[in-house]
């Protein structure tokens, strides 16, 4: 990357750039995901050597969040370096290197739950991996304009934290996740606001929609088929977006609705799509999450009765 030729940038073109950077495990792509959620172009793992070429032509009208780490071909220290040297030097350009840090046993704890290999040490243990990638990023976390520390953050704290930093002033929004879990397996922790949907019809007896989930079309309809459904959605629907401007003058960064149902993997899932969507379009930040779905993916056996 060094000696590549960077363009001139104007001061009227205003452009604001968030580099995200910080050792594998820290939380970075969770952060990337929070500044595209408040308006920010994300791009992630983009190589140095295209960071010239992005940025030259005219400004695109939103904030750039560009997320980079060692599993880039041509990352290097000596190249970062001077892509933030050559930002801060630019006057159009407001430049900001975000960190994400956490300790070493933190970040060792997180690649065992994952079983996932160390870009850093693909055939060996992942503390070698660590160790080495600390001593690469020495350099680059003292250049660091907001250094955030994930130890002890859940990935709601982190957006509350990125949210703090980098959300443009009276933009801000109440940042959702809604949730779908089974019951036979318990409410998932730390949920704000739980609602049954047990009570509607359970595709599970349909013996061709029992193998499918409440994200298919065929399933979806055949919940909101049953006659309780719009009331019972609506009404949801009505007190969630009562409730969340209140919430925010509360001071409350994040809320977490969870639905649930027999095995998590029907009704559930169809209802929080649904809600989710609706969210979505009334311009809040949503994610949403499925347990029972994620597990059955990550290859655990499934429940015996589902719904």
């Amino acid at each position: 990357m060094t000696g590549y030729d960077w363009p001139a940038f104007s001061p009227d073109d205003e452009r604001r750039v968030v580099l995200v950077t910080g050792p594998s495990g820290a939380g970075r792509s969770t952060a990337i995901n929070v500044l595209e959620d408040i308006g920010f172009e994300a791009i992630d793992n983009l190589p140095l050597t295209l960071l010239p070429r992005l940025l030259d032509g005219p400004p695109i009208g939103r904030p750039l969040a560009l997320g980079l780490d060692v599993r880039n071909r041509d990352f290097s220290v000596a190249g970062l370096i001077e892509a933030i040297d050559r930002f801060t030097a630019s006057p159009g350009v407001t430049a900001q290197l975000l960190y994400l840090d956490a300790t070493a046993d933190v970040l060792l704890r997180r690649f065992s739950e994952t079983r996932r290999r160390h870009p850093m040490a693909p055939g060996e243990s992942p503390d070698q991996g660590i160790a080495r990638e600390f001593d690469l990023l020495v350099p680059i976390r003292t250049r660091a304009d907001v250094l955030i520390d994930t130890s002890d953050l859940s990935p709601h704290d982190l957006r509350a934290e990125v949210e703090r930093w980098f959300a443009p002033e009276g933009t801000h929004k109440l940042a959702l996740s809604v949730h779908s879990f089974s019951y036979k397996r318990g409410v998932p922790r730390g949920i704000d606001m739980v609602f049954d949907c047990r009570f509607l019809k359970n595709p599970y007896w349909q013996e061709n929609l029992r193998q499918a989930d409440g994200r298919s079309v065929d399933v979806a309809e055949y919940v909101e088929g049953d006659e309780r459904f719009a009331p019972f959605f609506d009404k949801i629907l009505d007190l969630v977006l009562l409730l969340l401007p209140a919430y925010m003058e509360e001071g409350k960064s994040h809320l977490s609705i969870g639905f649930g149902c027999t095995g998590g993997q029907h009704r559930s899932v169809a209802v929080a799509e649904k809600i989710a969507i609706a969210l979505a379009k009334a311009e809040w930040p949503v994610s949403i999450r499925h347990r029972e779905l994620e597990r059955r993916a990550a290859v655990v056996p499934p429940q015996k009765k589902s719904g």
